[in-house]
């Protein structure tokens, strides 16, 4: 680790950086090649990557990439579906001292266009699933100007692509040493931009071993034997951070391949790879339950985990009635924070149902109003964060970087409320809240009371314009039976003991499905757009 060095004359001594001594995941992954070479690192269509083969293979493609004008300081975009070059591409662009670029495989031309003008990636690496896309983005950039495949048609992609293979076999050299303290960035991690352009938070090494340690703690990884499923798609903090941990304890990591979740293939791939650790979103975990297979699971795992997207109470206690005895640990938090702020464990989780936990040893938290002053427990405040997993600021963007950390403290746009023992209970995003007649409404609240009728199979809440009140709630439902959906006076006499009338739904929408975005959250401006902004009558 370089440290600043001591200056005060009763520490005379400075620390010395030696190679391989740092709190990264590249000198992890090192030191395991050197204690544990045969120990599977990573499972992957049922071959296997050990910690040997990964620290070859990611010595390999840094040089490649060095040979290409990749060095330290430069940012490397990465356009590609689940797979182990995903690994080896961050860990060899972090091991010249450049920043990987995680991108979205399922944003249009433009959307990627943006990214890498914003980013000024200097080379994209992709695999040839997403050439077609590559090449139309090519075709209105003059850079990046290095791009590279895995497959075995990289032209696919544009003239001049250079092919992943032999670009990491080029030469067997050591590739230039770069001194990468815990400080440096590793990952520049885009938003989802649901409004406006995406914003790039910047993560470094000290913000990914702080993630490290707070999922070794939570989830329990910590023996040799564990096995941790990797479902999230790999451009989304959720892997990475997965991962994460992993290669911090030697552990193996399965990764899923990019594809539509089918509960079918998820029990054969926890069965066949003994999975011990398996964190979902919620809308996975909804399909895992109702598949009768999913008891077995019962048996083989260790810890299961949730996050990203809220989830309903009904859900929860389906999960505990599934998996009796299977700690369900609650992960909480963002992108910006690497991403745990918060955590429920596994003997809280009923006893606490429906909340994300208490903050993690990492994180300082509080609960503000609008003025940074504390609420008191039971109030909803802004749940405002500080600590060693706190990104830097927005890439090339002082002014949100400004906005984001105002009063000195992040901002995380999450409405909350804290118990007394101090769980905390997300209530709504803070742009998301719903103001009816001066009435503060959570969609949180109404979601989880609608989730549990029993015509919902899902359920999303979004406010629409009222002549009255301003604003009043619009409950867009998937219904249980597609031929028997609920109808609108059903769904108010179910909140008629559950909730304040003021916030019942006053209209209702059906879908087949609710559009969410690749961490499973729901995309609330798509559906403000599918309920319109005409008023009711």
């Amino acid at each position: 680790m370089s440290s600043t060095r001591n200056t005060d004359s009763r520490f005379p001594h400075t620390p010395v950086t030696l190679p391989g001594g740092g709190l990264n995941w590249l000198d992890q992954v090192a030191r395991h090649a050197r204690h544990i070479p045969d120990r599977v690192a990573l499972r992957f269509e049922g071959v296997s990557t050990t910690w040997a083969e990964l620290h070859r293979r990611v010595l390999a493609l840094a040089t490649g990439l060095a040979t290409e004008g990749v060095g330290r300081g430069d940012r490397v975009a990465i356009l590609m579906t689940n797979r182990p070059e995903y690994v080896e591409a961050v860990l060899a662009i972090n091991l010249l001292g450049a920043l990987a670029v995680p991108l979205n495989f399922r944003l249009t031309a433009d959307e990627i266009t943006f990214i890498l003008k914003d980013s000024g990636s200097v080379a994209l690496i992709a695999d040839q699933a997403l050439a077609p896309a590559v090449a139309a983005v090519r075709g209105t950039l003059s850079s990046p100007a290095t791009c590279v495949v895995v497959g075995a048609d990289p032209a696919q992609a544009g003239p001049e692509t250079l092919n992943y293979a032999d670009l990491a076999g080029a030469s067997t050299a050591e590739p230039p040493a770069a001194d990468i303290d815990e400080r440096w960035p590793a990952l520049i991690m885009y938003t989802s931009g649901t409004t406006g352009h995406p914003k790039g938070a910047v993560l470094s090494h000290l913000n990914l071993a702080g993630q490290s340690g707070t999922l070794i703690r939570y989830w329990r990884l910590h023996l040799d034997d564990d096995v941790n499923l990797c479902a999230s798609p790999m451009f989304h903090i959720a892997a990475l951070g997965t991962i994460a941990p992993s290669i911090a304890t030697g552990g193996t990591t399965v990764i899923v391949p990019s594809k539509q979740f089918d509960p079918d293939d998820l029990l054969r791939t926890v069965e066949s790879e003994r999975v011990t650790h398996l964190f979902l979103v919620p809308a996975q975990w909804q399909q895992v339950i109702a598949h009768p297979g999913a008891p077995a699971l019962a048996t083989r795992l260790r810890a299961m985990s949730w996050g990203a997207a809220p989830a309903s109470v009904t859900l929860l206690q389906a999960m505990a009635d599934t998996f009796p005895g299977v700690p369900n640990v609650a992960v909480f938090g963002q992108t910006e924070m690497s991403p745990v702020t918060c955590a429920l464990e596994g003997e809280d989780a009923l006893r606490k149902i429906g909340s994300v936990g208490r903050p993690v040893p990492a994180v300082s938290v509080r609960v503000v109003d609008e003025e940074m002053r504390d609420v008191a427990p039971g109030e909803v405040g802004e749940i405002v964060y500080r600590g060693p997993t706190l990104m830097s600021g927005y890439w090339n963007n002082p002014e949100a970087t400004a906005e984001a950390f105002a009063g000195g403290w992040f901002h995380s746009g999450d409405l909350v409320r804290a118990d007394e023992e101090g769980f905390v209970y997300v209530v709504d995003r803070k742009k998301d809240m719903i103001i009816s007649g001066g009435e503060n409404i959570y969609c949180a609240e109404v979601e989880n009371v609608l989730a549990g009728h029993p015509a919902v199979a899902d359920v999303a809440i979004v406010g629409a314009p009222h002549p009255r009140w301003g604003e009043t709630p619009v409950a867009v439902v998937v219904p249980a039976d597609p031929l028997a959906p609920p109808t609108l006076d059903e769904l108010t006499e179910w909140c008629q003991s559950r909730l304040a009338s003021y916030k019942k739904p006053t209209r209702l929408q059906v879908m087949e499905a609710l559009p969410r975005n690749a961490s499973g959250k729901v995309l609330k401006p798509v559906l403000r757009q599918a309920v319109g902004t005409t008023p009711p009558d």
